[in-house]
């Protein structure tokens, strides 16, 4: 079974990096692994020092809860069934696009967060470090 080693998470980084450069957006990226453990972190240079923990916070909610915080915002919404979700946790869950579970075939083995930018410009952060795991 695949997991997320520190080479792995950098080049993660490294992906999710490069798109942040293409898009001329500075982010904070996460990687952890399959409990939930910060295994690398970078705050590219001019990147919101408030969304360092953001960023965290997405890759821990994505494997806390095996899908993508887009999709977890999706059921938190009002009205939906686990609104209020995120203010039952001390806040660390994040129910907005930037979180991506890593997976190897069906098993979710870590994930990556994402924040700096506007909530569809971390998913596709997100979304491009996640695809260079898979390469």
């Amino acid at each position: 079974m695949e997991y997320i080693t520190l080479d792995k998470a950098m080049a993660i980084i490294a992906a999710a990096s490069k798109k942040a450069v293409d898009i001329k957006t500075p982010m904070n990226i996460a990687v952890v692994d399959s409990g939930a453990n910060l295994v690398a972190f970078v705050r590219m240079d001019g990147a919101w020092l408030g969304s360092g923990e953001i960023a965290k916070n997405k890759a821990y909610s994505a494997r806390a809860f095996d899908m993508s915080t887009k999709d977890l915002g999706k059921i938190a919404a009002p009205g939906a069934p686990a609104f209020g979700l995120e203010a039952s946790t001390d806040h660390r869950i994040a129910i907005f696009p930037g979180g991506i579970p890593v997976k190897v075939g069906d098993t979710v083995v870590g994930a990556v967060g994402v924040s700096g930018g506007s909530p569809d410009q971390d998913h596709a952060v997100a979304e491009a470090g996640v695809k260079a795991f898979n390469l």
